[in-house]
This record gives C-alpha cells, sequence and structure tokens, in this order.
C-alpha cells in the first residue's frame, strides 16, 4: 500500500477537520444486527454457520426475512468506520449514507471473511498451498478480490496466515500449512492477488492478515488456548508470513484471540507497535478479532471493557470488531488523558490511508452493471480457475500396483455419503457460495460418464447402512471409490478435536470392503492432516482430496481417471495414530534423535516416522533426482541437479530444496524448505534445474529477535519432498 503525497497531505487535512467523537466513530465495526425473534449479532449467525450450528440454507431463510439493524443512523452520525456485510445494494445504500449524509463524506470499509473465495470457492489454503504454485495462488486471490468489490466488499479477512504444526487445531484448513518458507511465499502470492490490480478499484481489495500472531501454536492444539513460545521461536516460525506480506505492503492485520507469553495479542504492545508497526512497517492498521477487546476481561488482564479498550489502543489496536467498546469509552478515556489525541490520530489516521488508497472517497459505489454480472451464471473463467486450482491440489499418497489412474470402461462402485455432498466441497470459512455452483463427486462421475453404481452407506456421523454396505460388496467389481472424511464443520474455527482418526463408521465400513476383496480407492475429504496409519497399511491407494471448492468432483474426476496428472504435495505433515502430534517435519534436532534404541525420542506404542512428510505426494509417472552439485558465490549457494521423468507419461514435478545449518549457536531444524519449483516433463525426458538460495537466507533469529548469520558448515538437500532426497555439503562464510 502506498499512497501518494498529495493522498497523505488528503488525509492530513481530513484528519484535522474531525472532532473527537468522528475520530472514535472511524475506530468502530458495526455488522448487522437481526432483530426481530433472532436478537444475535451478525458475525455470531457466521460463527453458526462456519461451525455447523447452522446450515447454509437456513441462514439464508434468515437473511431474507428477518428485518436487520445496519445502525444506520450511527453512520449517518459519523460514529461508524466499517460495516460487515457482502449485499451488494445494501453496501451503497450504507455508502451513500456515509458519503452524502455525513459531515465529511468518509466512506465505509465494507469488511468480510473471504478466505478461499466468495462464490468462486477454490480450495482451502492448506489445500492450495499444497500445489507449491505461486502464480495459481495470486490468480485466486485476484478472482477474489474481484468477485469481493461486485458484492460490495473492499476489505478481506485474508489471508490466514497462521503456520499450523498440530493437525488436532481445527483452524489448520485456512493456513498455509506447517513450514514458514511456504507460508510467506503463499503470503507474497496473496497480497499480490489481492492487492495489486490496482488499475481499476473494481478490482482490488485491502487485505488483513491473520491471525497476528502464534495463534496456530496454542497449547494441545485446543482453539482460543495459550501460547508460550521463545522470542526465537516466535521469529524463525510464526512471524515470517506475517514479515513477508508485510514487505508487499499489506494494508491489515487483525490480532489474534490467544495470549502470547501472559500478554493477549489483542493488547500486545510488543507484537502490535514494536514489531508489526514498527520493524515490519505496517502503514495500515490492526483490527481486533470479533469480541476480541471484550475477551481481555476474561483472560484477567483487563478490569472491565473501558480498561480492555484502553490497554488495546494503547498498544496499538486501531480498530474494534463488533464490541463498540471504542465507541462507548475512548472518547471519555482521551478527555481524561488515559489515551493521548496522538495515539488516537495514529489510529484514525492509518485507516483513512487504507480507504484513500482503496479509492473510496472517488469510487464507493458498485454499479449496477457489475452487480448484475453476478447475480447469474459465474464467469466461465471463474469455474476454470476453480478446478486448476482444484486439479493442482490433489496428492496421491499412495498407488500400490499403479491402481490408478483407473479406466472410464472399467465398472466402479462409488461409496460414502460424502461423495454425493456437494454442499460440502466448499470446507470451512465458505460464507458467499451458491448451491447450483458445486460438483459433488458423483455428479463429477456422472458428468463424465463413468460406469458406476453408488451407495452412500455412511458418512462422518450416524450410522452405517448394513443393506447399502452388502449391497456394494455384492456388486461385480472389484474397484471400490470410497470417499470419506469429515464435514465442513468438523475443522475450522472452534473444531478442535483430540482423535483425528477418520471419524465415525468410516473406517469400519473400508475394513469391510477390503475384507471382501475390493481393491479400495480412498478419496479424502478433509479440513486437516488425519491420522491414516490403518489406511496406509491397508487399503491400495490414497488420494487426498481435501475440501477442493465448487469444482471439486469434476478436478477428482479427471485425477482419477487419467485426464489430469496429479502434481500436488502435502503442505503438512500426515501423522499415523493421534498421539504423534503436534508432527512437523522441520523440528529441533534433539541430543537423542528417535530411533529403534530404547534411549531415543520416541513414543514407545508409535512409529518414529510420520506417515507421509511434508511435501509428499505421487505422481502418475515417476521422477528421477540425480549428479546434486553445489556452486557457490558471493550471493549464495545454488543446487544443481538433474530431474528426469523415467515413466511414460508426461507429468509436473515439485523440486524441492532444503537446508540444515550443522552447527549453530541455537539448536536448529533437522532441515528447513529453502526453495522451490515446478518442473514439467514429458515421458523421458530430463532437465538440469538449479534452484539459488542465498546467503541472507540462511541464518536465523536469536533470542533477542536478531537476525545473525553465522559461518559454518551447511547441508542441502533436493528431492521430492522432505523425506527421500539427495545431500550434498558446503562450508559457508558470511
Amino acid at each position: 500500500m502506498k499512497l501518494t503525497d498529495k493522498q497523505k497531505q488528503f488525509v492530513e487535512e481530513l484528519l484535522n477537520k474531525m472532532t473527537l467523537e468522528e475520530k472514535v466513530g472511524q475506530l468502530n465495526q458495526d455488522s448487522p444486527s437481526i432483530v426481530g425473534g433472532f436478537d444475535v449479532p451478525f458475525e455470531e449467525l457466521i460463527e453458526m454457520v462456519t461451525d455447523g450450528r447452522m446450515s447454509q440454507e437456513e441462514f439464508g431463510k434468515i437473511m431474507a426475512t428477518a428485518e436487520r439493524d445496519f445502525h444506520e443512523d450511527d453512520i449517518r452520525a459519523g460514529m461508524v468506520g466499517s460495516v460487515m456485510g457482502n449485499d451488494p445494494i445494501k453496501a451503497n445504500e450504507l455508502q451513500k449514507i456515509a458519503v452524502e449524509e455525513t459531515r465529511l463524506g468518509i466512506p465505509l470499509l465494507m469488511g468480510f471473511d473471504v478466505i478461499h473465495g466468495l462464490r468462486s470457492v477454490y480450495p482451502i489454503a492448506i489445500a492450495e498451498a499444497g500445489t507449491f504454485d505461486d502464480d495459481l495462488m495470486e490468480r485466486t486471490a485476484k478472482m477474489a478480490a474481484k468477485e469481493s468489490r461486485a458484492y460490495g466488499i473492499n476489505w478481506n479477512f485474508a489471508p490466514m496466515l497462521d503456520v499450523a504444526r498440530d493437525s488436532r487445531w481445527g483452524r489448520v484448513s485456512e493456513g498455509p500449512g506447517e513450514d514458514p518458507f511456504l507460508g510467506s511465499r503463499f503470503a507474497r502470492a496473496k497480497i499480490k492477488g489481492l492487492q495489486n490490480n490496482t488499475e481499476s478499484t473494481a478490482d482490488y481489495v485491502a487485505a488483513c492478515t491473520k491471525h497476528y500472531v502464534a495463534y496456530s501454536a496454542c497449547e494441545a492444539g485446543r482453539d482460543y488456548n495459550t501460547t508460550s513460545m521463545s522470542t526465537s521461536q516466535l521469529y524463525n516460525v510464526y512471524l515470517p508470513a506475517f514479515k513477508a506480506a508485510m514487505e508487499e505492503g499489506a494494508c491489515s492485520a487483525m490480532a489474534s484471540f490467544n495470549d502470547l507469553n501472559g500478554v493477549p495479542c489483542t493488547v500486545n504492545s510488543y507484537t502490535l507497535r514494536d514489531i508489526l508497526k514498527g520493524e515490519f512497517g505496517l502503514e495500515g492498521f490492526v483490527v481486533s478479532d470479533a469480541n476480541g477487546i471484550r475477551e481481555c476481561v476474561t483472560h484477567g488482564i483487563a478490569e472491565d471493557d473501558a480498561d480492555a479498550g484502553i490497554k488495546a489502543i494503547n498498544a496499538g489496536l486501531d480498530m474494534d470488531m463488533g464490541t463498540r467498546i471504542f465507541y462507548n469509552h475512548i472518547a471519555q478515556a482521551v478527555k481524561d488523558g488515559k489515551v493521548s489525541m496522538e495515539t488516537l490520530d495514529d489510529a484514525v489516521r492509518r485507516i483513512l490511508r487504507v480507504k484513500v488508497w482503496l479509492g473510496l472517497f472517488e469510487n464507493p459505489y458498485v454499479p449496477q452493471e457489475v452487480i448484475d454480472m453476478y447475480s447469474k451464471v459465474l464467469p466461465k473463467e471463474h469455474v476454470d480457475l476453480c478446478e486448476e486450482a482444484a486439479e493442482k491440489s490433489i496428492v496421491i499418497l499412495k498407488n500400490e500396483g499403479s491402481l490408478l489412474p483407473l479406466k472410464k470402461t472399467s465398472k466402479i462402485t462409488l461409496v460414502g455419503e460424502l461423495a454425493d455432498r456437494a454442499d460440502e466441497v466448499v470446507g470451512a470459512w465458505s460464507l458467499g457460495w451458491e448451491a447450483s455452483d458445486c460438483v459433488s463427486v458423483k455428479a463429477g462421475f456422472e458428468a463424465a460418464g463413468v460406469d458406476f453404481e453408488y451407495y452412500p452407506v455412511c458418512g462422518p456421523e450416524g450410522d452405517l447402512n448394513a443393506d447399502e454396505l452388502k449391497a456394494a460388496i455384492e456388486t461385480e467389481t472389484d474397484i471400490v471409490v470410497a470417499v470419506v472424511g469429515e464435514y465442513k464443520s468438523m475443522s475450522g474455527e472452534a473444531s478442535s478435536k483430540a482423535d483425528i482418526t477418520l471419524p465415525g463408521h468410516q473406517q469400519e465400513m473400508l475394513k469391510k470392503l477390503v475384507a471382501a476383496g475390493k481393491k479400495v480407492v480412498a478419496v479424502l475429504m478433509n479440513g486437516r492432516p488425519l491420522a491414516l496409519g490403518w489406511e496406509s497399511e491397508q487399503l491400495p491407494a490414497i488420494v487426498e482430496g481435501w475440501h477442493l471448492g465448487i469444482q471439486m468432483g469434476t478436478a477428482l474426476t479427471k485425477v482419477l481417471f487419467g485426464e489430469v496428472n496429479p502434481s500436488g504435495k502435502l503442505s503438512s505433515t500426515f501423522s499415523s495414530v493421534n498421539g504423534q502430534e503436534p508432527l512437523y517435519y522441520n523440528h529441533p534436532a534433539t541430543g537423542r534423535p528417535g530411533s529403534k534404541s530404547k534411549f531415543t525420542s520416541k513414543y514407545l506404542d508409535a512409529p518414529v516416522e510420520p506417515c507421509f512428510p511434508f511435501g509428499y505426494g505421487l505422481s502418475y509417472t515417476t521422477f528421477e533426482y540425480s549428479n546434486l552439485k553445489l556452486e557457490e558465490d558471493s550471493e549464495g549457494i545454488a543446487a544443481v541437479f538433474t530431474l528426469k521423468n523415467i515413466g511414460d507419461v508426461a507429468g509436473t514435478e515439485v523440486a524441492q530444496i532444503y537446508m540444515q545449518d550443522v552447527t549453530a549457536s541455537l539448536v536448529r531444524p533437522v532441515k528447513e524448505l529453502k526453495g522451490y519449483e515446478r518442473v514439467t516433463l514429458a515421458a523421458g525426458e530430463s532437465k538440469e534445474v538449479r534452484i539459488a538460495l542465498r546467503k541472507c537466507d540462511m541464518g536465523f533469529y536469536d533470542n533477542q529477535g536478531k537476525y545473525v548469520c553465522e559461518d559454518g558448515l551447511f547441508r542441502i538437500y533436493v528431492g521430492g519432498n522432505s523425506r527421500d532426497l539427495l545431500k550434498d555439503e558446503v562450508r559457508v562464510k558470511f
């Protein structure tokens, strides 16, 4: 986000005209209140939809019939700076009040959770990050920005950048996985896609990076729980993606719910003022998460709402989401000298900067022709992009005996309730989709002309239908495609789980199919890495399908039947059993690495190694790595190697480079991802691949938060995942 000198001057002139109350109004984000028999805030309704307490259909009925209070009088009085919503007609009405009926005519920020698409829902972030395709990540964000503006939304509560190492945490689905490097590349791509297409105000939005910070490190993977860690861990693991986003010009950040080392992030001046605004240079503003300020009272760090609000704004929080605590208390706090006018002005200035940068003063409204365009069928290019993203996100975890790809001429038995649940393909935190746009796996099979019989049998909840299972077993075909996994409500916010094995009777169904001699292809629909110890041992083929968005059925059908050769990789480690969590590849080296020897770091009753490692994913061809050599110059190290497609079909491989700092002043990870490249090769083709590693990226942050590069021995690895690698060593002087 860069403003011209003229724009900066406009902000200062506007700020000088504002009364104390008008300044406070800019810090207040309201959401529509539902009145008349359902008197809960809009954000609570959103939570009810995302956590499964309310269906999309029920939500739609409430929105269509309930009377809503959009706080028009407060907007008219200049006491609202932002509103939540995704209705372009209502957005225009509210903007008209703000622009034409207030003293200063300051337009509204219209915010909404557009995490992985609005109407054009593409794969959840943990899946899309596994494409290792920066260009794709940027293009899907561009699509989301364009649709957002068409729905009156100019501020996206995205991207979610929490590096998540514990799959019990439900919100692992919303972020780019367990690796800080991949998370940083994801962050840069998303900020570019959301914010860089600035030629027309119809094509870009303000991004809001979240959740700042270390929310994903919640103790025991339990949502909203406490977080404690060293400064070096904070800087090396949880801050890099936010730093990358700020370097790309991200407009805003959302403070997370958790406390960090005893200080809630909502009132944490060290993380908000010192790091985010000071060190990382955020020019925009920080917003609380929903009810975040009030929860500081429950945390026990504030006496009451007023105390919490004063602590929050003084710590560097600029906008209050939904509680009206700033609205109710900050003006008086300024008069009492508990909040300085300088602090208030800084918060207001940051919010105004974003509004000016968005072009809202010149173009506050959504044109009618744009509203009309998105009220009909989705643009073909949006559908095609959703399909491309879904295809590239699919990961083949196992393919024993080359069972995949299947032949369309073969008779297939399709089982699993999820196969026919078009409403489940969109995943957690998808709020703008329409049922008519969604393609289930069963619908994908039908559209492709697959010869199959379908038996729901069971889903993630409920009973197993013994008659349907018996009928499935008695079919003539030996090949069964079993769609199993989680409902979308089983991941996302407030969806932490102690048991991350397949829920319900789904594993029982798989066991009986295997016992009957069926060749079972398990297709997973899930929002988190699952513990797949039994499945990986007993099933011949496993396909990680995630929640892939509106084109899930189309994409999966093309991959299963070989029309598309899959290239997806895992952005998170998969455990074999629950008790291995948290499990991640880039763990610090220990003095007693896990092995078969008793006195080593391991569990007596669980494997040492993961079920499937970070970066892992099979293809319908085979790639061979060879001839690794390291080339050093003053700028860095280049890993040069030969990659050959030794199979008989074309394919794309994600070649990955890892580094280990062998000896350092702090214990370092056993390996760290430092680069990747997507390489497409014809059958039999080979290519020399070169992936550079800058010396300035070979350092780490110490326990004072200082970045250091230390001379010494480094191991460099290359390969198709974090486990199966070639390696070489080099001594580096900085």
